[in-house]
């Protein structure tokens, strides 16, 4: 038995999983944690058990005495001894999968500077695409600056074959470490930047946490986060340069940050980048931060706060943005399917509400249900279902006979909800899959008495948003 699988059986048998760390600290502690607090943490990890001893070393980030040590972690290559301490050289963290991530040590406030190549461990933008990817099955997977392999360990179960590049040799070192803990074998991993590792290679599955952070060109650019391009340009370029390397059907699914910039409309920037590959696509703005919020985000990310830089890069980093009458910056998803159509469908809306996780389960019928809406001929025929799980919510005044106000909402999925009229409310009641759109349009405003009748394209948008399944 080697050294890492030693490892991976001490970590496991000492309940250095997911739960057992959530059980062990606490909601309190955890919190604290969140916010760069550890006192709650070491408190609960103050007994010097085999579980507290590796939560303080590997997920603490603080030394610990030698003599609680076991040889597995010793000999494990990834600590170092200083006198009767020891202290971790890596972040090694389980994951949701039930596995294990090797990065470089979290980065707190008064730590050193980062090295360029810094390989940072997963996180919230790690799980936000972990939950985006669909679940469909598929022959070959392609993770896309692959970081310290947090996504293949997602796509092990549901591809055949996992070819995962990056452009930092480091994290590839890392990432080889984290699948090895988890398990996984057989990922090809490729050196290079972009789609350069994979300049002929096809896949039906591509997901990417690109470096999307967006940035001015300055000296020692943290590789995980910035690619050194102009603006949201590495962003626009990866969506464009993908289509080339999808099967037919295939699909992407990315992180992406994009400008809002004075006197252009956000939807139009990004579905520009979008209108020319031929792919049916989807965006989604989750998040739109000013450039102040933008700043200071990251400037804490590689632990800037309270330097003596830090108000130097932050004037400076505003200043680049000012140039580019740069308004704000939004954070979402990108999602691509190669439907081999000449007539692709791009959709850009803003969703900020909570949505049913994870959206990858469902992620498939959205791209369905937007393509089939802007695609269906003959709407007259259709034979359309109400979908499962929607509310008519109705707001009037008391005793009032007529609601002002009719709204469908969804509990399951997207969550969408818009206002319609009575027409299109009825409709909801009585569609079940078995009479025809146009008749059923005729008989529901003779009823209604509802004045010019909404003709069967004007259900389109509700096709498209999932209110209605054709």
């Amino acid at each position: 038995m080697g050294c890492v699988e030693r490892l991976r059986h001490h970590l496991l048998e000492s309940g250095y999983t997911i739960d057992g760390v959530r059980d062990r600290l606490g909601s309190m502690a955890a919190s604290a944690l969140a916010r760069e607090e550890l006192v709650p943490a070491l408190r609960a990890t103050a007994d010097g058990d085999p579980l507290a001893t590796l939560i303080r070393l590997w997920w603490l980030g603080v030394p610990v005495p030698a003599k609680d040590v076991a040889p597995e972690v010793l000999g494990s290559g990834l600590v170092a001894a200083d006198g009767d301490q020891v202290s971790a050289t890596v972040h090694l963290q389980p994951w949701e999968t039930g596995g294990y991530l090797v990065s470089d040590r979290k980065v707190r406030p008064g730590d050193a500077a980062l090295r360029p190549d810094h390989v940072v461990g997963a996180g919230g933008a790690s799980a936000n695409l972990a939950q985006l990817v669909s679940r469909r099955p598929v022959r070959r997977a392609l993770d896309l600056g692959t970081g310290c392999g947090v996504q293949v360990l997602h796509l092990a179960g549901r591809a055949e074959h996992v070819v995962a590049t990056d452009l930092n040799p480091r994290a590839l070192e890392l990432a080889r470490l984290s699948w090895q803990l988890s398990g996984v074998e057989g990922v090809e991993a490729r050196a290079g930047s972009m789609y350069e590792p994979v300049e002929d290679d096809l896949f039906d599955l591509i997901v990417s946490n690109p470096p999307f952070v967006i940035a001015p060109r300055r000296e020692g650019t943290l590789t995980y986060r910035e690619s050194g391009g102009d603006g949201d340009g590495f962003c626009r370029d990866l969506v464009r340069r993908t289509p080339r390397h999808l099967n037919p059907g295939g699909q992407a699914h990315f992180l992406a940050n994009w400008l809002h910039v004075e006197g252009e409309d956000w939807h139009d920037r990004v579905g520009g980048w979008l209108r020319e590959t031929g792919c049916d696509s989807w965006v989604v703005q989750r998040d739109v931060q000013d450039p102040a919020e933008y700043v200071e985000l990251w400037l804490r990310d590689s632990a800037e706060q309270g330097t003596a830089r830090y108000a130097e890069l932050y004037d400076r980093w505003l200043a680049w943005f000012d140039e580019r009458k740069v308004e704000g910056v939004g954070f979402g998803w990108i999602t691509m399917r190669n439907s081999g159509t000449l007539d692709p469908v791009v959709r850009v809306e803003h969703l900020d509400h909570q949505v049913v996780l994870p959206v990858g389960d469902y992620v498939d019928s959205v791209l369905d249900a937007i393509a089939a809406a802007h695609r269906a001929k003959g709407l007259d025929a259709a034979l359309l279902r109400t979908a499962d799980g929607l509310l008519d919510e109705r707001i009037g005044l008391p005793g009032a006979e007529d609601p002002i106000r009719i709204v469908l909402r969804q509990t399951q999925g997207l969550r969408r909800s818009r206002e319609v009229g009575t027409v299109e409310a009825a409709l909801a009641g009585v569609c079940d899959g078995e009479l025809a759109l146009g008749p059923l349009l005729n008989v529901i405003a003779e009823l209604v008495g509802d004045g010019e009748l909404p003709g069967p394209d004007a259900v389109r948008p509700l096709i498209a948003e999932g209110y209605f399944l054709l």
